[in-house]
């Protein structure tokens, strides 16, 4: 078991390693300038990360947050900004990639028939592997840019499948999760590619910059585990402040609320209100995922409402009764506690039994 968790944490961060230097190629190539290539020290601090969890956590991840993941996050995110940023991602001179995909079959073909009767095995794969990167090389940049950013979203999910769990989250917490991130990924990955292919928005850096700021804060929230786990708390402390008792018993709910409104759904909202109000861009998905970003944000603040006057019912309803009110997130230690209280007494009073009177015949008469 445990050379499965070493096997799963390594070949994960190689995955993320080769994907942010997939990512370093490619701003080398369209900016045609190899100082670039330094982009690619960024890896050394998830190699530090893997080497330090390895030996202090054998593998296996921490408490409400990845290291690995926002390592990644630090890897990659600098190649896709200068990749988005760059002219030549604006417009796509030929535009249909499936055309120089029939063209690198048929050069595929021409290497292994000119190949096959002079030169050996090895010589025909050199020659296929140096047809198809020079192929690759000629893709157009929006597509190169388009699959570097699905295929960054799609890995983000991936590796924190396969990234090793802790003690503290359950596997079926981790499932939750990665519901979560599903949902999570297609929204941003809409949003990045929605707004930054207006043409009206290609011509304003500020935008760019802007769109760009907002993706990378909602990538925030990847790395964090709150959305799933409850925050613990002592029932000493959290009996006398009321907010703190409202966060221990709906930690989760909170955060995910906290996420919807302050990283995701609020911004994205702004930016696109922005966009229509201030800048008159209008289309018809533009239109329609703004008024996707209302509904989310009212019925998170719906939800909001209902947990509020939930948890205050549930406070006046014991202050009524004169119970104690202690954290519910902790109820089975409590009762516990409670239970194992009175068994105490209840043996105290089986051994010590109370005296009888002593009756005395005397006294009868």
């Amino acid at each position: 078991m445990e050379l499965m968790v070493l096997l799963n944490a390594l070949v994960t961060r190689l995955l993320f390693v080769l994907h942010s230097l997939i990512g370093v190629w490619r701003v080398t190539a369209v900016k045609k300038d190899p100082k670039y290539w330094l982009l690619a020290l960024l890896n050394l601090l998830l190699c530090l990360e893997t080497g330090l969890t390895l030996k202090f956590k054998q593998g296996r991840g921490y408490k409400w947050f990845s290291p690995a993941i926002f390592l990644y996050l630090i890897c990659i995110v600098p190649s896709l900004w200068l990749l988005e940023i760059h002219h030549g991602t604006q417009y796509c001179g030929n535009e249909p990639g499936a055309v120089q995909v029939n063209v690198s079959n048929q050069d595929f073909n021409q290497s292994r028939d000119s190949s096959h009767g002079s030169e050996g095995t090895d010589h025909h794969i050199i020659q296929t592997a140096k047809v198809f990167v020079n192929q690759l090389s000629t893709i157009c940049e929006t597509v190169w840019t388009l699959a570097l950013h699905q295929t960054f979203l799609l890995l983000l999910v991936v590796g924190r499948w396969l990234l090793p769990i802790g003690v503290e989250i359950t596997r079926d917490q981790l499932s939750q999760l990665l519901l979560m991130f599903v949902g999570t990924a297609a929204d941003i990955l809409e949003f990045a590619s929605e707004t930054l292919d207006i043409e009206d928005v290609r011509k304003n850096y500020t935008l760019i910059n802007a769109i760009l700021a907002v993706w990378t804060w909602s990538m925030l929230q990847f790395p964090l585990d709150l959305a799933v786990q409850h925050i613990g708390c002592k029932a000493s402390t959290s009996a006398r402040r009321i907010p703190s008792l409202l966060l221990c018993r709906y930690s989760a709910e909170l955060w995910n609320i906290g996420v919807s409104l302050f990283i995701q759904d609020g911004p994205f909202f702004i930016v696109r209100s922005i966009l229509m109000g201030h800048f008159r861009i209008f289309n018809q998905m533009l239109v329609f995922f703004t008024a996707k970003n209302i509904l989310v944000v009212t019925l998170q603040l719906y939800r909001l409402a209902v947990i509020t006057l939930d948890f205050r019912a549930t406070v006046l309803q014991k202050s009524r009764k004169g119970e104690v009110c202690c954290c519910p997130c902790e109820p089975y230690e409590a009762h516990a506690h409670a239970t194992g209280h009175q068994e105490n007494e209840m043996k105290e009073f089986v051994a010590f039994p109370p005296k009888e009177e002593s009756q005395d015949p005397s006294e009868d008469h």
